[in-house]
């Protein structure tokens, strides 16, 4: 009976790929440790971001420098389903990513600042961090580059038949890139236990997705070869939650790939050197006013009586303390000796 089920399942899948996407399930309905939890890890990714953009302007962070800002709910909500053993793989926007992950505050930021009580030692900075420990591959500076990687974890559980599902994120941009398409067609060919999140920010490097893309409905990348896609909220955690869930299920059930375009916006430029002339600054405040992922989960806590203002106030307070701390250990971090320019090399 469940052998019947899985293949009705999966023939159902595969319809829905020739028709297009596939309607996002309901927003998943949160008990109030969730909310909680989802309020708390995205208000630690929005700090931690702010502290870093902070100390950027002050020098102390060198090369490039991208936020999550605005960006929160899309890592947090498929976090929230992941399980032990399931990987992660991300673009160079990745500070979130890591602190959804797991990975201590003290050792992003010193990595940021170039210490050598970082993540890489002091020698990937912004982009280039990893940690096998948490399941996180990084980080990566080359456009769309990851999404092969990705593909190659996933390829390695499906070898190994260890159950588990690789996650790999890229933006609006990199979605046009050949070696994502070529991800897609060995992912389709071998059923690989692969999700593909298309961080939909609506603007890649500063050019808005109108300019940039033929195809808008980026959740249909993969009809050609067979994906099943999703278009969801990527404002709303809850969203994400649900679309992930769904998605993580698809891929254990043996379904092949997925595609999840999350439909989100980052409230800075592409980066900390990008003044973000291309949009204004009223559309910016419209999103902030009307779709902030952590403000919806806030009003929601307060509504329906959670927590108080004063209980958010706490949590506000120690998340503060725990980003300062991260600042303060970078900065006083030594940082690496110079024979580190030797160690980590492939030859």
């Amino acid at each position: 009976m469940a052998a019947r089920t899985r293949k009705s399942a999966s023939k159902k899948a595969d319809e829905h790929a020739l028709l297009g996407s596939i309607p996002a399930p309901a927003p998943a309905k949160f008990s109030k440790d969730e909310e909680l939890k989802a309020y708390r890890d995205m208000l630690l990714i929005r700090r931690f971001e702010e502290k870093a953009g902070q100390l950027y302007g002050m020098g102390q962070i060198g090369g490039f420098c991208h936020l999550y800002i605005g960006q929160e709910a899309v890592v947090t909500g498929i976090q929230m389903n992941m399980e032990d053993g399931d990987q992660m793989i991300t673009a160079y926007r990745d500070h979130g990513h890591m602190l959804a992950m797991g990975m201590e505050s003290r050792g992003v930021m010193a990595e940021l600042t170039g210490r050598i009580d970082g993540y890489s030692r002091g020698k990937g900075g912004s982009m280039h961090m990893f940690s096998r420990e948490k399941n996180f591959y990084g980080g990566h500076g080359i456009v769309g580059a990851q999404v092969s990687l990705g593909t190659g974890l996933a390829f390695a559980n499906k070898y190994r038949d260890n159950g588990n599902v690789s996650v790999s994120f890229c933006g609006d941009g990199a979605a046009n890139q050949g070696q994502v398409y070529e991800s897609f067609n060995m992912a389709a060919l071998w059923k690989l236990p692969a999700i593909y999140v298309i961080e939909n920010n609506r603007y890649a490097m500063g050019t808005s997705t109108k300019r940039h893309a033929a195809q808008l409905d980026f959740s249909m990348r993969g009809v050609s070869f067979g994906i099943p896609g999703i278009q969801v909220d990527g404002m709303d955690v809850r969203a994400v939650k649900s679309a992930s869930e769904y998605a993580l299920d698809h891929c254990k059930k043996g379904d092949g790939p997925i595609i999840l375009e999350m439909m989100t916006y980052r409230y800075r430029g592409h980066s900390m050197s990008d003044p973000a002339k291309y949009r204004t600054k009223d559309e910016v405040q419209k999103m902030r006013s009307e779709q902030d992922p952590i403000e919806q989960v806030k009003q929601r806590i307060l509504g329906e009586k959670m927590a108080s203002e004063d209980d958010l106030k706490v949590i506000d307070k120690e998340i503060r303390e725990i980003v300062v701390d991260a600042a303060d250990f970078a900065q006083n971090s030594p940082e690496p000796d110079a024979s580190e320019l030797y160690t980590d090399i492939l030859l």
